[in-house]
């Protein structure tokens, strides 16, 4: 039976999130969602169910609007690094999805730390 490319990655996710779950018990969830238009990345409290901060390639405030490259991951990066000073987290840990990490993924994630975010 062959499994379809979407199948494939919502088993990857679930693996990756599993395994992290396990190890990064009590931190937040940096969650990184990347599709072929925009990146969006959000940093979720899993124990009360909340959505601390968010930012996206969506957002006209950024400058990137509609833009899926490694400049506009840098600017989401480096955006929720700032946010999540804000919300008072200072540490959390990278949920990269079902998404390898390179490219775009790496980027945001480099942009992240240097913002301060410890991840």
């Amino acid at each position: 039976m062959a499994n379809s490319k979407r199948t494939l990655f919502l088993k990857r996710r679930m693996r990756v999130r599993n395994k992290l779950r396990k190890v990064n018990s009590g931190k937040m969830r940096l969650s990184v969602h990347r599709s072929n238009k925009n990146i969006s990345v959000q940093l979720i409290d899993d124990v009360n169910g909340v959505t601390l901060a968010a930012a996206s390639t969506l957002e006209k405030a950024l400058g990137v609007v509609g833009k899926n490259n490694v400049e506009a991951a840098t600017k989401v990066g480096a955006a929720i690094a700032e946010r999540a000073k804000k919300a008072g987290v200072e540490e959390a840990y990278f949920d990269r999805g079902g998404f390898l990490f390179h490219g775009k993924v790496k980027a945001l994630a480099e942009a992240a730390r240097e913002g301060g975010l410890k991840i």
